[in-house]
């Protein structure tokens, strides 16, 4: 069995040798252990990534191709990544380039496709702050601690964050994810929700964990909030593409306007709470605010401009 990992990066080297060094400890206890070949795509003309992949392939277990895709944009780099995959490859696994996995990442999501008959197997993605933990009442909003499922759960979604999909089903698909996503993401449940929609099986591998590595510009208060809108905006925008009868729509104003009147109705309730209460109000009416901007169709260009290493989107 062959299995491609694919990763596109941008101005994140130190990320990209972390990432690396946690594939190359890979090991295989529930399945045999798989050929593999780590596919990098640049995203920027630099050669960064080149040069981080010249200097760790000797020593590398698996089979490691880079290249770059000149053209800005997520998609982009995630097709180029595809392009290069092997022709008799099996399955195709996707990660970021700020991440980490586990060392028997690869094998849970290899023994969930297999014991589930799943055609994506999608799994746990927590976080490591880079510097000290956020403050207790940021972490007590939950943003932190996204939920998850019992392995073998199906699901409607899954993100390229930690995913694994049979190869077949993704060569059906020329680009694979829609370049109208380039710069604003939502790409990955774009394409994972028109497998759903096609009938194809998405389970939950809750092991199969990687671990998302957080600058501390991604744990304010302000970075959250924004966050928060842009998820619910995408999903939104999405929902209303992939399902656009009247009675999906109608669903999505109401689940919108609930959020905002839980937001605002427990905004003055929540000053007893302090901040910790104040600022899961503020998430409500995020989330609420953001369903309706995608039912508008609008999106913000989450890809825009990215720091250099850390990868943060303004």
């Amino acid at each position: 069995m062959l299995v491609s990992i694919c990763v596109t990066t941008y101005k994140r080297p130190q990320g990209l040798k972390r990432l690396l060094e946690g594939l190359a400890k890979l090991t295989f206890e529930k399945v045999e252990r798989p050929e593999i070949e780590v596919i990098i795509v640049d995203n920027h003309n630099e050669g960064i990534a080149a040069q981080i992949c010249q200097e760790i392939e000797q020593d590398f277990p698996w089979r490691l191709k880079t290249d770059v895709e000149f053209q800005r944009g997520v998609t982009y780099g995630r097709n180029k990544s595809l392009s290069l995959a092997d022709p008799q490859t099996n399955a195709i696994a996707i990660l970021d380039d700020d991440e980490v996995p586990v060392p028997n990442w690869l094998d849970e999501l290899l023994w969930v496709q297999q014991e589930y008959q799943a055609d994506v197997v999608t799994g746990t993605v927590l976080p490591h702050f880079v510097d000290e933990e956020p403050a207790e009442w940021l972490m007590k909003s939950g943003f932190f601690h996204p939920p998850r499922s019992q392995t073998g759960e199906t699901r409607h979604v899954a993100f390229t964050n930690n995913v694994l999909v049979r190869a077949e089903i993704l060569r059906q698909y020329n680009p694979v994810f829609d370049d109208r996503f380039a710069l604003t993401g939502g790409e990955d449940s774009h394409l994972f929700m028109r497998l759903h929609k096609a009938g194809y099986k998405i389970v939950w591998a809750d092991e199969a964990i990687v671990y998302d590595w957080l600058p501390s510009d991604r744990t304010k208060p302000k970075w959250i909030l924004e966050r928060c809108r842009h998820i619910y905006s995408i999903h939104s925008l999405l929902e209303k593409e992939l399902y656009p009868s009247f009675t999906i729509q109608f669903i999505r104003v109401l689940k919108g306007i609930i959020l905002l009147m839980i937001g605002i109705i427990g905004l003055p309730l929540s000053i007893v709470l302090g901040r910790q209460g104040i600022f899961k109000s503020l998430m409500f009416i995020y989330k609420g605010t953001g369903t309706f901007i995608g039912l508008l169709g609008l999106n913000r260009q989450e890809y825009k401009v990215v720091n250099t290493d850390v990868g943060l989107s303004t």
